[in-house]
């Protein structure tokens, strides 16, 4: 399931923290420091995105903070010699300012802002002076694309397709916007995606330019651009000529079922658009042009119906249509990736072992080499010499900021200083890495985080995190939801163990969890724990408890009915009943690769890979959380796993959030999330933390 676990959180108050401090020695913490809270969570910004300008001395960046009391966040730009590392905020808006693209001039940064209501592009001048409103669209632009000449954009908007101009689209929204009829018909799926109904707009590429004129639709029809799921990062791009703009969709009649996106390119004066990787049925996505205008590159999966299947950095010759893998000898998915100037090499990101390293390949020749192997490195960006590439940097103690290395791999060094002041006064758990033997006689590998101010003397309780995907992992990083700190700061031992199906250890290992979702992974699980109390004398086996989400919590779902060993559970938007699951998620590639089949023509797997077919030996403290929009994994499946803990006297909580989908974004709710799964996780391993969440936002319906 794509997108399963982002993340989005809370802040305690004063209480909680001195409750933390108390249950630990005096004198643990290095002078002047404190353990990670929620409140710091709240604090630290979040370096997203990254651009460097055409001479290659500037770098611009966006970072959110948050403001709880007002329950929203702001993005605001900023702006960094490359030289010198001096860095100042260009925009100070109460809204959202992201996506920088520097301007061919050099003189102006493009980027796309919330400030006049609805999403549109600007550009503000980089010597000073307010932003000008470039786009005047009837609907919000979700991503766009400069062309050379610095007069025209290509844009992606949800269009109504029968529209012929602007004012017809204008006029079509305000009559949606105003019938008092909500009701809809629909004669085919897809009929909701993620968290929203469809209804009959249609995201497309516009070809505005800036003088005024009509945006023209490049992709008029029934197409859908960015394809609703298991598209790139950005799938749009304008050729060096400014005469093509190129994009990523899925036009099959069965979406819902189909991983088919490919990759097109269609002239800006008219004519129908090419299908580029019309002959591959996997999913294709990302394309960008290489600089000199010779090559296509994309990102492209080879097995239809399979959303984690290696994502091969693929590059097609325009002139020729000659095609080449890159990285079909590495055994591994490319997620990022950026050309140098001379259009010779392309620097990528690819995860292994938990680590999101940095490898460049050589044009056309294929020869891949590894640039940077430490920690977490997203958004890798070639400045315009070809002698650097720019990145966002994190590790499991170290928040997102930008740093710079060469080419070659040396001479790295820290750009940005956004969270300096917050995690000075911090001590960090320290960590440190988990191999052991596994299913299949396979070696598994994880992480293991100490509390701050930890004492080698203690025993400490043990927190089993669970990832979500299943194709997915945790790894070096700050993770912005399940944050390994976070949980460490009351006085846990926390594991991480990243189970067959985890990406970053091959494909093999990735695919081994389908059709097994029940079986590899939980066993990797409890040999991880057995091997953590066994290699970790300062563990206390008898004090043990799990949380995950999604397919995370899945597999909390499922502990729940194969073993009585942990304390407490946490399980937050996971499968408990995969028949039901089938009918009401909206991706159902995802559910017919992972269970080999439909219900009706599988149902074994189905029934073999339910928690609920295991509901009778349900014993153990769970709470449940879920968010009504969730349409991935639908609130059901929370409510049925409620049900049937309290149906069976299992002590049980459930943290529902209305206004909430997969993911638990507001601040508010977020900390309301994180004081309840704290607290639930602390009461039950005896430690003291204190009650932190706000009275007002706690609403007991029922019970006494």
């Amino acid at each position: 399931m794509t997108n399963n676990i982002t993340p989005h959180f809370v802040r305690p108050v004063l209480s909680a923290l001195l409750a933390v401090l108390a249950l630990l020695p005096a004198g643990a913490f290095a002078a002047g420091k404190r353990p990670f809270t929620v409140d710091d969570l709240y604090r630290l910004g979040r370096v997203q995105e990254v651009a460097v300008s055409p001479d290659g001395k500037l770098l611009a960046f966006s970072v959110k903070r948050f403001d709880m009391a007002a329950n929203k966040g702001t993005t605001n730009l900023f702006l960094s010699t490359l030289a010198d590392g001096k860095v100042r905020q260009l925009t100070t808006a109460a809204a959202a300012d992201t996506s920088p693209r520097f301007m061919p001039d050099g003189e102006r940064l493009a980027f796309l802002s919330t400030r006049s209501g609805s999403s549109q592009v600007w550009a503000i001048p980089l010597s000073g002076g307010e932003a000008v409103q470039l786009t005047k669209l009837p609907m919000d632009v979700g991503g766009f694309a400069v062309a050379k000449d610095g007069r025209h954009l290509a844009v992606q908007a949800q269009v109504f397709p029968s529209c012929k101009d602007m004012a017809c689209n204008e006029k079509r929204a305000k009559e949606l916007e105003a019938d008092p009829v909500k009701a809809r018909t629909y004669d085919r799926l897809l009929y909701r995606v993620w968290d929203h109904w469809r209804d009959e707009r249609r995201s497309h590429v516009l070809w505005v330019a800036l003088d005024g004129t009509e945006p023209r639709d490049l992709t008029p029809g029934d197409i859908e651009t960015p394809p609703f799921d298991l598209g790139g990062h950005l799938d749009l791009d304008i050729s060096p000529e400014g005469d093509e703009v190129a994009f990523a969709a899925n036009v099959t009649r069965n979406p819902a079922w189909n991983t088919n996106n490919d990759v097109f390119t269609v002239k800006v004066a008219g004519k129908a658009p090419v299908n580029v990787t019309l002959k591959n049925e996997a999913c294709d996505a990302e394309p960008r042009y290489s600089p000199d205008g010779r090559y296509l590159a994309y990102l492209a999966m080879k097995r239809p119906g399979f959303e984690s299947d290696s994502r091969v950095l693929t590059i097609v010759e325009r002139k020729s249509g000659a095609a080449t893998a890159l990285t079909k000898a590495l055994d591994a998915s490319v997620e990022e990736f950026s050309w140098s100037p001379d259009s010779r090499e392309i620097v990528f990101n690819v995860w292994e072992r938990g680590r999101l390293m940095l490898y460049k390949a050589a044009v056309p020749s294929a020869i891949v080499t590894r640039v940077r192997a430490e920690h977490t490195a997203s958004s890798p960006v070639v400045t315009s010499d070809g002698k650097s590439v720019v990145f966002i940097g994190q590790s499991m103690s170290e928040p997102t900021e930008v740093f710079s290395m060469s080419m070659s791999g040396g001479g790295e060094r820290r750009i940005s200083h956004v969270n300096d002041d917050v995690v000075a006064g911090i001590e960090m758990g320290a960590g440190e890495e988990l191999e052991f033997e596994g299913a299949h006689g396979d070696k598994v590998h994880g992480f293991l985080l100490k509390p701050p101010g930890f004492d080698p003397k203690r025993k400490y309780p043990v927190l089993m995190l669970m990832h979500g995907g299943p194709q997915g992992s945790f790894g070096d990083d700050f993770h912005q939801r399940w944050n390994m700190q976070m949980f460490a700061g009351p006085g846990f031992v926390v594991v991480s163990v990243n189970f067959h199906g985890s990406t970053g250890y091959g494909q093999a290992f990735t695919d081994a969890v389908s059709g097994d979702w029940g079986g590899a992974p939980y066993e990797d699980v409890m040999k991880g724990l057995d091997h953590v109390l066994a290699a970790f004398p300062f563990t206390d086996g008898k004090n043990v408890s799990a949380a995950g989400a999604s397919y995370g919590g899945f597999m909390i779902n499922w502990i729940l009915g194969h073993t009585d060993r942990f304390r407490s559970l946490v399980s937050h938007d996971g499968v408990y009943d995969q028949v039901s699951m089938y009918g009401a998620t909206e991706e159902l590639w995802f559910p017919e690769w992972e269970m080999k089949g439909t219900p009706w023509g599988n149902p074994e797997t189905y029934e073999k890979s339910s928690p609920s077919a295991f509901a009778g030996k349900f014993k153990t403290p769970t709470l449940v959380v879920h968010g009504e929009q969730d349409f991935r994994v639908p609130y059901t499946q929370g409510l049925q796993l409620f049900t049937a803990l309290q149906r069976q006297g299992v002590e049980s909580k459930l943290l529902f959030f209305p206004d909430e989908n997969h993911f638990v974004q507001k601040p508010q709710n977020a900390r309301l999330w994180w004081n309840t799964v704290l607290d639930w996780l602390a009461d039950h391993a005896g430690i003291k933390r204190g009650k932190t969440a706000p009275a007002a936002q706690v609403k007991k319906i029922a019970g006494p």
